[in-house]
């Protein structure tokens, strides 16, 4: 009988089990420890960013920037709708909307062309997402945002260790939020970190997460006693989850090099399918460095889509779509938006389908994945069924 072949498999370093106990044994178990502050050196120092807060997820590290923007009711941000739902509702926890705009056909990423013109007197801030680790534009978006006097906010959930011309997402904005949730590519379960790149930013960050204390200061002996000066909440991860994460840290570049392999041999097998004009491949800009996040794939429409993934689901695959758009949800409906209003989004996410993508994966079953791919989109082409609208390229 033939394994099943799962979606994700978290990668395990070896030192996990070692760094927990080692906590465990110092009596340092909450939030701040060394282990926590040894990971946000880390990702300090590779990726030059000047100041991260370790926090229980990315979404706690959206929410705190979106603090940080001192965002009001009746304020506006500009974000793809083609997103997860914590970058929306970072905004909408404070009264502000968000204002949904069209992504690109090339890297699904929001299309800066289009940022310009939904621009009102009440935008605030632009929240980029960097789907699948390929980055936005982001020289156009920080070009427009310094000539319009906004906050830039990188949702870079899913681009650790990804770069745009030679810069880590998650630097390059004002803020910016990374994931170590149990589906990303360092994990810890959960977890997330909030990048402050903003000098002026950063004693009203450390506050916000502090309860809105000035802690941070009374445990450098900056002040005698600490007490409330600012809103906030616990943002805090504790120390064995970050005990965890350091040992995935550490083995950053070998756990990014096994996902290359994966998602290049990917791309070589599936080529000739792309050739066919049976589906399409990611599209990586040549001045974007991926960190090989995920594999996707856009069939020619939906009902391919929905038929391919039932096909693998009885081979004993799994395999995804992903966001549905937040303008088409009952909460895009309560700030004026319907379906239809985004057709490209719309189209993009009803074709696209995740392939099985982690460090673990073996060689085996990713030559199974691309076998039952290729069999069943050949033979539906068989069928004289249409592949798709002529001129089909993504």
């Amino acid at each position: 009988m033939t394994d099943n072949i799962p979606f994700n498999k978290p990668a395990i370093t070896g030192k996990e089990i070692e760094y927990i106990s080692d906590a465990i044994a110092s009596g340092r178990i909450g939030a701040g420890g060394p282990y926590t502050n040894r990971c946000a050196s880390l990702l300090e120092d590779l990726f030059a960013i000047n100041k991260v807060l370790l926090t229980p997820s990315a979404t706690a590290a959206l929410e705190m920037a979106a603090m940080l923007c001192a965002l009001e009711p009746g304020d506006e941000v500009i974000m793809p709708s083609f997103t997860f739902v914590s970058t929306a509702n970072a905004v909408a926890r404070m009264g502000a909307r968000p204002v949904f705009v069209e992504i690109r056909s090339d890297t699904l990423n929001i299309d800066e062309t289009l940022i310009e013109k939904a621009i009102t007197d009440r935008t605030k801030a632009i929240f980029p997402v960097h789907y699948a680790a390929v980055s936005c534009d982001m020289d156009a978006i920080k070009e427009i945002a310094s000539r319009r006097g906004l906050m830039v906010v990188e949702d870079a959930a899913q681009a650790v260790n990804a770069f745009y011309k030679d810069r880590a997402l998650g630097s390059l904005g004002h803020l910016g939020a990374y994931s170590f949730h149990d589906t990303k590519n360092y994990v810890c379960g959960e977890g997330g970190a909030l990048c402050v790149n903003s000098p002026e930013l950063m004693e009203r960050a450390e506050i916000i997460r502090e309860k809105g204390t000035n802690r941070g200061k009374f445990l450098r002996g900056e002040v005698d006693k600490y007490t409330w000066v600012d809103i906030g909440s616990s943002f805090i991860p504790s120390e064995i989850a970050c005990a965890f994460l350091l040992a995935q840290l550490e083995t950053v570049h070998s756990l990014t090099e096994k996902r290359r392999g994966v998602f290049d041999f990917y791309c070589e097998s599936l080529k000739p399918l792309e050739e066919a004009r049976l589906l399409r491949l990611p599209v990586i800009p040549a001045h974007c460095t991926t960190n090989y996040h995920m594999f996707y794939v856009l069939l020619p429409d939906g009902p391919t889509r929905n038929e391919l993934m039932a096909h693998l689901k009885r081979c004993g695959i799994s395999s995804v779509f992903h966001y549905v758009p937040l303008h088409t949800s009952p909460m895009g409906a309560r700030y004026g938006y319907a379906a239809g209003d985004l057709p490209l989004t719309e189209n993009l996410s009803e074709r696209l389908l995740r392939l099985p993508c982690f460090a673990g994966i073996g060689e085996g079953d990713m030559t199974r994945v691309v076998s039952e791919v290729s069999s069943f989109l050949e033979a539906r082409a068989l069928t004289n069924r249409p592949a798709g609208p002529a001129g089909f390229s993504g």
